[in-house]
């Protein structure tokens, strides 16, 4: 079996974040807007949940944002 490259992976990773980011910032948004004053299974109300998931996806996005960075400023020998 071949070895996976450690950069390909990494990126992978890195891709993985910044889309989990997006999607977890805009369902926040939608959340706020849409759910403003529903209750979520018993434990509070839906537009603070969405400003959890706003906040929460916005530092996950710029965590991928800044490993691509990395990631592409590396050098390879």
């Amino acid at each position: 079996m071949k070895k996976l490259d450690r950069g390909l992976v990494l990126g992978l990773v890195a891709l993985g974040l910044y889309i989990v980011g997006g999607v977890a910032t805009f369902g926040g948004l939608a959340m706020i807007v849409v759910m403003q004053n529903h209750y979520v299974a018993g434990i509070g109300d839906a537009g603070t949940f969405g400003y959890v998931f706003v906040c929460v996806g916005l530092c996950v996005s710029i965590a991928g944002v800044l490993c691509m960075r990395v990631l592409r400023n590396r050098r390879l020998a």
